[in-house]
């Protein structure tokens, strides 16, 4: 007897045992769970509402995320290299060519135009290679049907149209600044045969007004990228 006895009450210990596990495995998956809505809520009213700049994670959300925090810092991370991209490339040759007003200032201000876009050859390789990291990133995700299509939307909004518009727009406003360059260069090394009078400039030659009329037009062509790149600039980025 006190050998059965012994076994059941061996019995009720594993069969005890086994309710623990199954409880805190339980627990575990609701902790799971708990964290992902948190996460879609902060997605939908946080990040798809947000302005110019993404808020960083205090340490409170960042445990209340859990592993979800590392799917938001893919986000996060393009937005500050795209933002340090536009402030620290972009804007210096948007403020150069902005005060352009009159021919003389291609003259004024090509030395400084000239430094200012130097800048945007490396912002347009890292914000190239921001964007493919961070969609390498995205791609390795394994996330629930409903977080994925929350999360997808959000990261088209921060991430892809962001991209989108500064890929192709900071070579045409890179073009358009060494346009200006070469037009600075070139009354530089006309010298006094060049005069600037109300506004406007006039050459002896009929030569020299052709070269100079030659630059307008390479400018014209590009200037469309100087209003969308104030805009970009003004406005912000996601």
């Amino acid at each position: 007897m006190a050998s059965g006895l012994t076994r059941l009450m061996a019995r009720g210990g594993i069969m005890l045992a086994g309710a623990l596990i199954v409880l805190q495995l339980t627990a575990c998956g609701d902790k799971e769970g708990e964290q992902r809505k948190a996460f879609i809520d902060f997605l939908q009213n946080t990040v798809m509402r947000s302005g110019e700049h993404l808020p960083s994670l205090s340490e409170n959300q960042k445990q209340s995320f859990g592993n979800f925090a590392s799917d938001y810092a893919i986000m996060y991370g393009f937005s500050q290299q795209a933002n340090k991209a536009v402030e620290q490339g972009m804007r210096p040759v948007v403020d150069e060519l902005s005060a352009i007003r009159v021919p003389q200032d291609y003259l004024t201000r090509r030395d400084s135009l000239r430094q200012a876009n130097s800048a945007l050859v490396i912002v347009t390789q890292q914000i190239e290679s921001a964007k493919m990291q961070a969609d390498s990133s995205k791609a390795a995700l394994k996330q629930s049907d409903d977080l994925k299509k929350v999360y997808d939307t959000a990261y088209n909004k921060v991430v892809t149209v962001p991209a989108n518009q500064l890929i192709p727009l900071l070579p045409k406003l890179q073009a358009l600044s060494q346009g200006a360059v070469q037009a600075g260069d070139f009354l530089q090394t006309q010298g006094t045969r060049v005069s600037f009078n109300d506004g406007g400039v006039q050459f002896p030659t009929q030569d020299q007004a052709s070269q100079y009329n030659a630059l307008m037009s390479t400018l014209s062509a590009n200037s469309q990228a100087l209003p969308q790149a104030q805009a970009a600039v003004q406005g912000g980025l996601q």
